[in-house]
């Protein structure tokens, strides 16, 4: 089973109110193609943060400039005060990196992997076994890492990214090619990484991730910020949708407006796409039953629902 074992002492963050990550006014181009455009944000000692976006976003992108491995083309970014890329020396000790890939030994065993990176941690707050117990790799301990699964690699990579307990933690699709079980395992460990202080930057195709795990999040779109916020504020700005199925009695441009909106019709299903004041969608949905009334129709299939972050996620991906 996995453990969730904390050290009792906080970690100190450095400057007193000071973010942990700032990006201001970040740009990164790769020769002609800019693959950042501009974007500025924070993050607090520990908060996780997700940033979300489709392939090609930037999210891969700002990440290594946040850890270092690249320079800023325009714009700065601090990482516990420092310059990741100027100052990495003072950087990379303190905080954990888990990348899309892992660069293992395939012929190590996991546990001689976890022995080899412990060793070479300027920190080590927990043993080898404890490690492996974490991320519910102690049964694999003699197995070789080529062997693994493709998820099981993945949590090696959360094994080794978490082992000094790092202030700063970036985690790049960190669940890709996990089983349910073994994700909501994975977010109980980060759960706790937060909880004992741990600043996390998260990017996710998996929105139940974020929705999960995240304080804040931001959601890029061709290497620009479009939304940013708490879960609750970027869906709740996208409103509310009533929806049924479309009466085959009834011709589409004989559907009633309501609130001033006209409804959309697609695969036999009406859709009304309504603003964020919940009393006007009430209103809107008494005026909807009533014009069923009058006009002897029972709607099949009526629902009221608010937006969620997959209807957020893929307007900002769609360019609406």
């Amino acid at each position: 089973m996995i453990t969730h074992e904390v050290s009792a002492s906080p970690i100190s963050h450095g400057v007193r109110g000071a973010p942990a990550i700032e990006v201001s006014g970040l740009r990164r181009s790769y020769g002609d193609f800019e693959a950042v455009r501009g974007i500025s944000f924070q993050v607090q000692p520990g908060e996780l943060f997700a940033l979300l976006g489709t392939n090609g976003a930037g999210k891969t992108t700002t990440i290594e400039v946040l850890e270092g491995f690249s320079p800023p083309t325009a714009g700065s970014v601090r990482v516990l005060g420092h310059d990741p890329y100027a100052e990495r020396a003072e950087v990379r000790s303190r905080t954990g990196l888990m990348l899309q890939e892992g660069g293992f030994f395939g012929d190590l065993t996991v546990a001689e992997t976890v022995r080899f990176w412990r060793d070479v941690s300027p920190r080590k707050p927990y043993s080898a076994l404890e490690i492996m117990e974490r991320v519910e790799l102690a049964d694999k301990a003699e197995v070789r890492v080529r062997q693994l699964s493709g998820g099981q690699k993945r949590r090696l990579d959360l094994a080794l990214a978490t082992l000094a307990r790092p202030e700063v933690l970036f985690l790049d699709e960190p669940t890709t090619g996990m089983d349910p079980e073994a994700r909501r395992n994975t977010w109980a460990v980060i759960r706790d990484l937060v909880g004992s202080g741990t600043t996390v930057l998260l990017t996710t195709h998996y929105l139940e991730e974020a929705e999960q795990l995240a304080d804040r999040l931001a959601i890029m779109h061709a290497g620009r910020i479009e939304l940013s916020g708490t879960v609750a504020e970027v869906v709740a700005a996208h409103g509310h949708s009533i929806r049924f199925q479309h009466p085959a009695q009834v011709a589409a441009h004989h559907l009633p407006e309501l609130g001033g909106v006209r409804p959309q019709v697609e695969g036999g299903t009406v859709e009304y796409r309504l603003g964020p004041d919940p009393v006007g969608t009430q209103q809107a949905l008494a005026r909807l039953l009533a014009w069923a009334c009058d006009h002897h129709l029972v709607l099949t299939r009526l629902e009221v629902r608010s937006a969620s972050l997959e209807d957020v996620f893929l307007e900002v991906a769609h360019g609406a």
